[in-house]
């Protein structure tokens, strides 16, 4: 019978281990040669993605019971204690970080599409952190914090760009560092409100989709036809106010446009764009794919179990985020190499039952085939049973004999 590897080999069979061993070399002087392998390290740190570990024992009894087969992976046991000295390694935040990147390049490599028809959200989502994270992630009394800042692209279903702080950064502090895509359409929220900042996206020739606040003055310059029994209210073109203070100047000064829509709430929403050409409702549908992304953080936060952390540090925290998001884009690359099941959670649930099973993952829904009478899985109580027979049929031909 051909050897069959574990589903778990599969999956990390989708990573560039080549990419990997470079960015290990690269911050080979920053780790300390008493730790365990970047590879091990890694390894465990999915497993327990994969599995919904609570605790950095459960992860040491995990590895415990699979050391035979994670021993051909480059997987190793683990103690509690050097898991934990490793999730506060910065080095291994540091290679965790550059290894998604080669992922999220590499999923997004099937997705090729014209640049101007790339749509990117941005959104962070908060994770709530018990008080003994108060030194770095405090946000307000009593209430300790961390940030994951994203930029998703809805198209192919996967996020681009990840980073990771505590929850009283801004947002808008942590979108001034995030790389821009010239020509590409940007949608975010309130929490990207900085006139700035759009302004270098315009610059970039970027699609700009976001909202006004009540507020915010806006001077009319033309008022556009809208279709008739559609959510679309108004659609105007006209300035933001000229100067944010007595002496500094707006430098999102150009002709712009407002479109007013109202949702299902009855809530009427201020739409700001920078495109004049596109129609109002496709305006309004750009931004409800904001949406997209809430539904992402969503399924990582339920089927990674990212609501449960195995650290105190930043690092740790960033450690296994990273690894969390790792984990969802192995689970993208699989799940669109083998397509057994439509529904990417329906896909998840099926290798966290099969994880260490020795099946292939395009064959997880076929029953498995009953093994040979000669192979060593083969059911020792059956055998146990044939040979039984085989003794009472000797034993009747014994004494037919005897008798004749």
């Amino acid at each position: 019978m051909p050897h069959q590897n574990i589903v778990f080999h599969e999956l990390l069979k989708q990573i560039p281990w080549a990419k990997f061993d470079q960015l290990v070399e690269r911050h080979s002087r920053k780790r300390d040669d008493r730790a365990i392998e970047p590879r091990a390290h890694l390894i465990a740190m999915l497993l327990a993605q994969f599995y919904g570990a609570r605790g950095l024992r459960e992860i040491e009894d995990n590895l415990k019971s699979h050391a035979s087969k994670l021993y051909h992976l480059g997987g190793c046991t683990i103690s509690k204690s050097t898991l934990s000295t490793a999730n506060a390694s910065r080095a291994a935040a540091e290679m965790f970080n550059g290894l998604l990147s080669a992922l999220m390049q590499q999923l997004q490599a099937s997705y090729r599409r014209k640049i101007k028809d790339c749509v990117r959200l941005i959104d962070s989502t908060s994770v709530q952190l018990s008080s003994l994270r108060g030194d770095w992630a405090l946000f307000a009394t009593g209430v300790c914090g961390a940030k994951a800042h994203i930029i998703y692209d809805p198209d192919a279903d996967q996020p681009l760009y990840l980073m990771v702080t505590p929850s009283n950064v801004n947002d808008i502090t942590v979108a001034k560092q995030m790389p821009i895509e010239a020509a590409a359409t940007y949608v975010f929220d309130l929490g990207y409100y900085d006139y700035g900042w759009w302004a270098e996206l315009d610059q970039a020739g970027c699609r700009i989709v976001t909202r006004l606040k009540s507020n915010t003055p806006f001077k009319v310059a033309e008022e556009r036809a809208v279709p008739p029994g559609s959510t679309v209210l108004s659609d105007r073109t006209g300035y933001l106010p000229s100067r944010l203070a007595a002496s500094r100047r707006n430098p999102m000064s150009k002709l712009v446009r407002e479109v007013r829509i109202i949702i299902e709430t009855g809530k009427e929403l201020r739409i700001f764009t920078n495109d004049l050409k596109a129609g109002a409702q496709d305006i309004a549908d750009l931004y409800r794919r904001r949406w997209a992304v809430e539904l992402f953080f969503r399924w990582v936060k339920q089927t990674l179990k990212i609501d449960h952390f195995f650290g105190t540090s930043e690092t740790a925290i960033r450690i296994q985020i990273t690894v969390a998001l790792i984990a969802f884009v192995l689970l993208r690359l699989a799940h669109d190499a083998s397509k057994i099941v439509d529904s990417p959670l329906a896909f998840a649930r099926l290798i966290k039952t099969n994880l260490m099973h020795r099946r292939s993952i395009a064959e997880l829904l076929k029953p498995s085939a009953p093994p040979r009478p000669d192979h060593p899985q083969f059911d020792f109580g059956v055998r146990l049973t044939r040979a039984a027979h085989l003794r009472r049929t000797l034993r009747s031909q014994l004494v037919l004999e005897y008798a004749a």
